[in-house]
C-alpha cells in the first residue's frame, strides 16, 4: 500500500485508537481499495508517473460519483421538496449546538467517509436544518419556494460557472444582460448598466464607492489622502449596511450623516437640506444620498421626489436602497410607492426577497451607460481581458466588478421570470401586501392589539398590550411598563419558535 494513503500517526479525538482490521465501507477498507486502483494503473501500459502520482489515471472514479448524486437528489426531492408545504412536518429538530455539533460528527479526517455515510450526513444535515420553505416558517424578508428558481440553482451548482469573461460563461452574461435590462425598464430609464452582488449590503457599498469615484475620479490611483472631508447622507432609518460600508471604504462612520425620520419612518426632506448646508459650512464635501425604498422594520419609502430635487440642487449622487422595496415596481398597483426613483443615480433591488428568486439573487443598477461601472472598478487584467479576443469583447463584464469569481445570480431570476411572466411576478407582490392588509384588519378586531401605524408596505408593526395595562394612562410609566412586556414576550416568543420547530 502507498505510504500517503495510511492515516498519520499523533493524538485522535476522544482518545480512540485505529481500528486493527478493515471493516466493510470503512476508511481502511477504501485506502486499500485505493493502493489496489493504484497499482492497477500502475501496470497500464503508457502510465506516467510523476513524484509517485499517475497523471493518465482516473482522478476519482465517476460511476460512483454518478451513483452518489443520484441518490443524494433521491434524498433532497424526497426530504426538501416533496415536504416543502407540508404542514405537519417539523420547521426544524431544534438542538442546542454542542448537542448538535456531536450528532452531525464535524471531524475532517486524513481519510475520506464511505458514501453511505456521506448520504446519511446529508440526511442529518436536512433533519436538523430550517426548512425555510415549510409553511409555518417566518422571516422578516424571505420565506418560501421557487420551484423554477431551485431548479436553475441546480444546474448552475453542476455546472459550476464563474461569470466574468464570454469565453467561459457565455450563456449566463447573456441571461445577467437581459435581466438587468428589464430591470432598468421597471425602474423608468431609457438605458443603464448593472450587475449581480453577493447581497443588498454589497451593492450598497458598490454604490457609495461608485458615487465617491464620479465625485472625485482621483481616489482610484491617489488614494484618500489629500482629499477634503467626504460626507454623505441617509436617513436614521437605513440600512445598517449603509455604516458598514462607510467604515469598510474610509470614509468613516463618522462621516456619515443620519436625517431625522417622520413618524411613519420617511426621511424628512427638509432635514435633507439642513444638513447638507450644515456639511458645507463646515468646510466638508458631501458626495451621496442614499434614499431608503423599504426601510427594515416600518416598510417606509422616502419621498424620493424631494430627494431628488435636494440632490440635483446641490450636485450630489442619489442612491436608492430598494433592495426590500424594489420588487413593488413589478405591481403596477403598488409602484407608485417608488414614484420618483427613475430620478435616481443608483438602485439596489433583491428579487430573493418578495419575489423568492432563492438566496442570493441582489442587483445594484446604474442610470449611467457611460462604462462608469467599469472605469471605477477595471484592474485591467491581462491575462483575463485582453482586447484581441475573436469575439465582442464588451461581454467581457467582470471588470465592472470588485469579484473575479462570481456566480450566476441572474439565472434564477431569469428562469422564475420566464416560467411566471411578469404577470406571475406581480401576483407575488399583490398577494403580499393583500396578505399585510388582511393581517392589519384581523388585529384592529382583537382586544389587547394597537396598531402601530397603517402600512403601507408588507411590514406589520403592532402592541400587544397585557390586561394590566389596557386602562393604564399613556404616559412614560405605561411606555416602560410596555417595553418591559415586550422583552418578556421576545423570550416566550424564541421559546415558542423552538417548539413550532421540533413539533
Amino acid at each position: 500500500m502507498d505510504s500517503s494513503a495510511r492515516e498519520r500517526p499523533g493524538p485522535r479525538r476522544g482518545g480512540a485508537s485505529p481500528p486493527l482490521r478493515s471493516a466493510p465501507g470503512s476508511h481502511r477498507e477504501g485506502e486499500m481499495e485505493d493502493g489496489i486502483c493504484k497499482q492497477e494503473m500502475l501496470q497500464k501500459k503508457n502510465a506516467v508517473l510523476v513524484d509517485g502520482v499517475v497523471l493518465n489515471g482516473p482522478i476519482m472514479d465517476s460511476k460512483a460519483g454518478e451513483k452518489f448524486v443520484e441518490e443524494a437528489c433521491n434524498i433532497i426531492m424526497e426530504k426538501v421538496i416533496q415536504k416543502a408545504d407540508d404542514v405537519t412536518e417539523k420547521v426544524c429538530e431544534w438542538q442546542d449546538p454542542e448537542t448538535l455539533k456531536q450528532i452531525l460528527d464535524l471531524e475532517m479526517r486524513d481519510a475520506g467517509e464511505s458514501h453511505q455515510k456521506l448520504l446519511q450526513l446529508c440526511q442529518d444535515v436536512i433533519q436538523y436544518s430550517v426548512k425555510t420553505s415549510h409553511p409555518r416558517f417566518f422571516n422578516q424578508l424571505y420565506a418560501g419556494i421557487d420551484y423554477y428558481s431551485l431548479v436553475a440553482r441546480f444546474i448552475t451548482e453542476a455546472l459550476n460557472p464563474s461569470v466574468y469573461t464570454y469565453e467561459v460563461s457565455p450563456v449566463f452574461l447573456l441571461v445577467e444582460e437581459a435581466v438587468i435590462k428589464k430591470m432598468i425598464e421597471f425602474i423608468g430609464w431609457e438605458e443603464g448598466d448593472g450587475i449581480f452582488n453577493p447581497g443588498g449590503s454589497v451593492s450598497n457599498m458598490y454604490a457609495m464607492n461608485l458615487a465617491r469615484y464620479k465625485f472625485c475620479p482621483e481616489i482610484k490611483e491617489k488614494g484618500l489622502s489629500g482629499l477634503p472631508r467626504l460626507v454623505l447622507f441617509t436617513s436614521e432609518e437605513c440600512h445598517y449596511s449603509m455604516k458598514k460600508a462607510a467604515s469598510f471604504l474610509g470614509i468613516g462612520t463618522e462621516n456619515v450623516y443620519f436625517i431625522k425620520a417622520d413618524e411613519r419612518g420617511k426621511m424628512i426632506p427638509e432635514e435633507l437640506e439642513k444638513q447638507v448646508q450644515r456639511a458645507r459650512k463646515e468646510g466638508s464635501a458631501p458626495f451621496l444620498v442614499c434614499a431608503t425604498a423599504g426601510t427594515t422594520v416600518l416598510g417606509a419609502f422616502d419621498p424620493l421626489d424631494k430627494i431628488a430635487d435636494i440632490c440635483e440642487k446641490h450636485g450630489l449622487w442619489l442612491h436608492v436602497d430598494a433592495s426590500w422595496g424594489g420588487s413593488a415596481l413589478i405591481s403596477r398597483k403598488h409602484c407608485r410607492l417608488l414614484h420618483g426613483i427613475h430620478r435616481a443615480d443608483s438602485v439596489a433591488w433583491n428579487p430573493h426577497k418578495m419575489l423568492l428568486a432563492g438566496i442570493q439573487c441582489c442587483a445594484l443598477l446604474v442610470k449611467d451607460n457611460s462604462g462608469l461601472l467599469k472605469k471605477c472598478y477595471s484592474a485591467k487584467a491581462a491575462y483575463l481581458f485582453q482586447q484581441d479576443k475573436f469575439y465582442d469583447v464588451s461581454y467581457d463584464t467582470g471588470d465592472k466588478s470588485i469579484q473575479c469569481s462570481r456566480r450566476p445570480d441572474a439565472f434564477k431570476f431569469w428562469l422564475m421570470w420566464k416560467a411566471l411572466g411578469t404577470t406571475g411576478l406581480e401576483e407575488r407582490v399583490n398577494r403580499a401586501l393583500a396578505l399585510a392588509r388582511y393581517l392589519v384588519e384581523e388585529i384592529k378586531k382583537r382586544e389587547g392589539f394597537q396598531l402601530l401605524l397603517e402600512p403601507e408596505y408588507a411590514n406589520v408593526c403592532f402592541w400587544y398590550i397585557p390586561p394590566s395595562l389596557r386602562k393604564m394612562e399613556d404616559g412614560p410609566e405605561f411606555w416602560q411598563k410596555l417595553h418591559q412586556v415586550s422583552c418578556h414576550i421576545s423570550s416566550v416568543i424564541c421559546s415558542l419558535l423552538i417548539y413550532l420547530y421540533a413539533r
